[in-house]
């Protein structure tokens, strides 16, 4: 393990870094009916997914600095938030972080390092949050930024003056990183005659350097009504999965396949019908939307799913998925056995599959192939089967 990475799981197990997160401003120039870090943003809102994303990089307290009179709603923007602070903030972006500091100084267990970070950034890649703590190694602070790739000029009203050189400019993103004694000293002391622009310029004023490191086009900062419409922390319009199965064969009359009882000189053996082809599809389904696998919702050890009709399992997950916002985009089922053959019930195993699965036969495809006699399904102990899906999104 590379000595950065060490100390960053280091900081993280002692829970010393903690985080602010500045939502206290008005968002006017977003033109939307609530303010910008309320509004839906996803399938959360703007602080909500910020909120999110810091939890993933820090594992000390989070505290959101919020306009005064605001917290019920910040409480419904973030929904469980046990574990989160409020406090509302200044006139100015620099007596809200000020606020924020001061709590974050009162508590029994102060931290030594913080994030502050804007609402309006409601992403943070983690390996943005990796190269600032391992910055503070080093360094009091440390900001990620990013090159400026147009062509600069100073500008006089409508006029354009002197070229500035873009080599010497960054576009500064947050969260910015400190030490939190540095940082709340220097907060302390500012003497700026106006809102300090940033943390790093109150730092750097109490005669600090602060670090420059990478920082992600993810941490765009939403300002205007048409970044709302940006796909940043939106869910994404397809999503893929994966399901395979394998049932044992046991003397029997017939075997149930994509819905369809066919006869057989042997039965598959489960504690429902042990519908290998359904359960497969089943979890390709429950797969593509993350939420586990077909044993997770339906225990085989659960007595109410014996001999339980599979087409019930495929039916729930297509449902979780459109709760989701996903449809069926296609799907791709291969048997995988023997005996018995499946070309013959093909089209009727597409039938009850489009049926189940409420789309067109057309995005429907099932094969069947052998393994030339060799393994369990050459030898005829089982049958598998493997599924592939594509959702759609919908919502």
């Amino acid at each position: 393990m590379a000595d950065g990475a060490g100390h960053i799981q280091a900081e993280r197990a002692g829970g010393q870094t903690a985080g602010i997160i500045v939502a206290a401003g008005s968002g006017s120039r977003a033109g939307l009916a609530t303010p910008k870090q309320f509004a839906p943003y996803g399938q959360t809102t703007v602080l909500g997914h910020a909120v999110a994303r810091l939890r993933a990089a820090i594992s000390g307290p989070i505290l959101i600095v919020i306009p005064d009179k605001d917290e019920t709603q910040a409480r419904a923007a973030i929904g469980d938030c046990d574990d989160i602070s409020f406090v509302p903030g200044g006139a100015t972006r620099q007596e809200s972080v000020r606020a924020g500091l001061e709590a974050l100084a009162a508590l029994p267990l102060r931290p030594t390092q913080v994030f502050i970070h804007d609402a309006a950034r409601p992403d943070l890649p983690a390996d943005v949050a990796d190269r600032l703590i391992t910055a503070l190694r080093d360094i009091p602070g440390a900001i990620p930024v990013l090159p400026v790739v147009d062509s600069m000029v100073e500008a006089s009203g409508d006029i354009m003056g002197a070229p500035a050189r873009r080599e010497d400019l960054r576009r500064v993103q947050t969260p910015q990183a400190f030490r939190f004694d540095a940082i709340l000293a220097a907060h302390r002391a500012w003497q700026g005659a106006r809102d300090a622009g940033d943390d790093a310029q109150v730092l750097r004023q109490a005669g600090h350097n602060v670090a420059l490191v990478e920082g992600d086009a993810r941490l765009a900062k939403l300002t205007f009504k048409e970044d709302f419409a940006m796909p940043h922390g939106a869910a994404p319009a397809f999503r893929t999965g994966s399901g395979y199965d394998v049932h044992r064969l046991v003397p029997g009359d017939h075997v149930w396949l994509c819905g369809i009882r066919v006869d057989h000189d042997h039965t598959l053996s489960g504690h429902s019908d042990a519908d290998v082809a359904l359960h497969a599809l089943t979890d390709a389904i429950l797969g593509a939307i993350a939420i586990g696998d077909i044993g997770d919702h339906f225990p085989p050890s659960d007595p109410q799913w014996k001999g339980a009709a599979s087409h019930i399992f495929l039916t729930h997950a297509v449902k979780l998925a459109a709760d989701k916002g996903y449809a069926i985009g296609n799907c791709d089922l291969t048997i995988i056995c023997e005996a018995p053959k499946i070309g013959p019930h093909r089209m009727a195993m597409r039938a009850r599959l489009a049926e189940l699965l409420a789309v067109d036969i057309d995005v429907i495809s099932v094969k069947a192939t052998t393994t030339e006699r060799l393994g369990f399904t050459g030898r005829g102990e089982g049958i598998a089967a493997q599924a592939q899906v594509l959702l759609v999104k919908t919502a």
